[in-house]
């Protein structure tokens, strides 16, 4: 069942969506190129969720051992942190979820190890993060789940790129993964029919080369089966009267 919110609901969304905001800021700070290991991000993750005095989504749900998931290169989603170190150079996938005053807010980011990658690399992580937004910008009352996702697959796909079909967007809210599911492929007009107070987790997740994917012995960490580069970014989205309200940012200027 798909569980419209009243808009003081997305207001304490907000909050949650603001404070996952600035920990990845504050997450991505911290890395240091050639001495941070995976699990270092998550022992600081950790730490942040304790100094602001929340709730990680993540850690336990479904029985995820950590705070983050922590994809590093060809890794799509859902790592798991250990004693990777990151280097210069490497692109790092950064999701959280945290939980206020029991509602739920996600995001991810994906960022380049020391502010330097390959130029391939960069464009990737654009051609993705642009993607978000393109999908962002149908999350309209009267458009359809399939709007999202032909916006992001077609924008994806012009840039040669593919987009991961495996795993999808999500419902978000009391529950951390509600209905419906947020493709980021399909076809205009298709799909769940988008109403105002719907709370969307839309996350596109872009391979370099082919769509396909596979989950690691881990039995989590996703990664391309070819093992090409992957980017992932993702917002909390309420659907307002007016349009789309990102939740996941702690500036007005949104990012």
């Amino acid at each position: 069942m798909i569980v419209r919110k009243s808009a003081r609901d997305i207001e304490a969304m907000r909050a949650a969506g603001k404070l996952v905001a600035r920990c990845l800021r504050e997450i991505s700070e911290f890395i240091v190129p050639g001495q941070t290991t995976t699990m270092d991000v998550d022992v600081y993750a950790e730490s942040l969720v304790h100094k602001y005095g929340v709730i990680g989504s993540f850690k336990g749900y479904r029985g995820y051992p950590n705070t983050i998931c922590v994809a590093v290169n060809e890794e799509v989603v859902h790592g798991i942190p250990g004693n990777r170190i990151l280097s210069l150079g490497d692109i790092v996938g950064l999701d959280l979820g945290l939980i206020v005053d029991g509602w739920h807010a996600d995001s991810a980011i994906t960022v380049a190890v020391g502010g330097e990658c390959l130029p391939e690399a960069e464009r990737l992580m654009k051609v993705t993060r642009e993607a978000l937004y393109k999908g962002i910008e149908q999350a309209r009352p009267g458009k359809r789940i399939g709007d999202i996702g032909y916006a992001i697959q077609s924008y994806v796909e012009r840039h040669g790129y593919s987009v991961v079909t495996d795993l999808v967007g999500h419902g978000v809210g009391k529950r951390l993964h509600e209905e419906p599911n947020v493709p980021n492929f399909g076809r205009p007009k298709t799909g769940a029919k988008l109403e105002e107070g719907m709370t969307l987790a839309i996350e596109p997740m872009v391979n370099m080369g082919s769509y396909q994917v596979e989950t690691l012995a881990d039995k989590w960490t996703v990664v391309s089966k070819d093992r090409s580069l992957s980017a992932h970014f993702e917002h909390t989205v309420a659907i307002r009267k007016n349009g789309p309200d990102i939740l996941t940012i702690d500036t007005p200027e949104g990012g």
